[in-house]
């Protein structure tokens, strides 16, 4: 059937065939309105993100100084030096560690503790302010309070010897055996509580009349938090795991203060940002150091584009309209 034959409905008369709707195009009024809306966040995101990392492509070609135009070409040298480095190696073993430890050790404690304040308690407001703060405080004054309470004649090991326990006064950072989970006490304590505010957030959105009808059929109250609030807690836990993965693969400011870029290597604690500070800028090989920059950001551009396809995929599904 053609799209001009005409239809007969029941009464035998002939009925014309729907008009399909027509599509209107976008004014020139409205394009320049979308223009100039988005194209300051363009010209912001090509000038400090995308140019940054072609140059670092371009640069990572060479070996250079860091000053003048780079003439000594060197072509992929700096990324088989980089693949074959045990130190970056050890970087990247210390990343992949910490990774898995952010996961495992901050999103149980913060579900716990959202739990907690998600039910109505005194101090509540003020609980909820006080594990938010260390997120808040700047990285320098964190690491550089902690490198004093944690040094071996620090407050940390004073207290221990001043009520009997000796033995447990442990050189904390430069311990390799402790230097890692050192960093990680620290970063669980710093960044625990933007996981606990964003799992609040979510919990605000799952109707109470849920956890109503699941008491009236006589579940309890870890019954309806296993069975109802987790699994539409699931999208939020998933972001914030998406989050923490790239951060923990970035990590920099922390490790540099706390161990510097000579303990770091030596405790254990190095990452693929400190090594690329460390042998790039600090070593005065500034070609060296783009290429570890752009390896890093290879590395985490395919573990977001992996974590994206198989993790949050059905998020981003659900959240698109028109779709299959």
């Amino acid at each position: 059937m053609t799209s001009g034959t005409r239809v007969r409905d029941g009464g035998g008369v002939a009925a014309p065939p729907p008009a399909r709707p027509r599509r209107r195009g976008i004014s020139w009024a409205q394009r320049l309105e979308i223009l100039a809306l988005s194209g300051p966040a363009i010209l912001v995101f090509a000038g400090f993100v995308i140019t940054p990392v072609i140059l670092a492509g371009y640069y990572g070609f060479y070996r250079w100084k860091g000053f003048g135009p780079p003439t000594n070409f060197v072509g992929l040298d700096n990324y088989v030096t980089i693949l074959q480095d045990k130190l970056f190696h050890e970087a990247l073993w210390h990343n992949a560690q910490i990774v898995v430890l952010s996961l495992v050790l901050q999103g149980p404690i913060a579900i716990g503790l959202a739990l907690l304040l998600n039910r109505r308690m005194r101090g509540q407001s003020l609980i909820r302010v006080l594990i938010f703060v260390p997120y808040v405080i700047s990285e320098v004054i964190v690491g550089t309070a902690w490198a004093l309470l944690l040094q071996s004649q620090g407050a940390v090991n004073g207290i221990l010897r001043s009520i009997g326990l000796d033995g447990l006064a442990k050189d904390w950072l430069a311990d390799p055996s402790l230097a890692i989970w050192t960093l990680m006490l620290i970063l669980t304590w710093k960044y625990v509580g933007f996981a606990v505010i964003l799992f609040l957030a979510g919990m605000q959105n799952i109707p109470e009349e849920l956890a109503e009808a699941a008491a009236m059929d006589g579940a309890s109250y870890w019954q309806t938090q296993w069975r109802i609030t987790l699994p539409l807690l699931g999208p939020t836990i998933r972001i914030w795991g998406f989050l923490s993965v790239i951060g923990a693969l970035q990590l920099f400011d922390l490790v540099y203060i706390i161990w510097g870029q000579y303990v770091a290597s030596t405790a254990g604690t190095s990452t693929m940002a400190t090594y690329m500070v460390s042998e790039g800028r600090n070593a005065g090989n500034y070609g060296y150091g783009n290429a570890v920059a752009v390896v890093l950001f290879i590395i985490s551009m395919i573990i977001a584009l992996v974590y994206q396809r198989f993790v949050l995929r059905r998020d981003t599904e659900g959240a698109l309209t028109g779709g299959r």
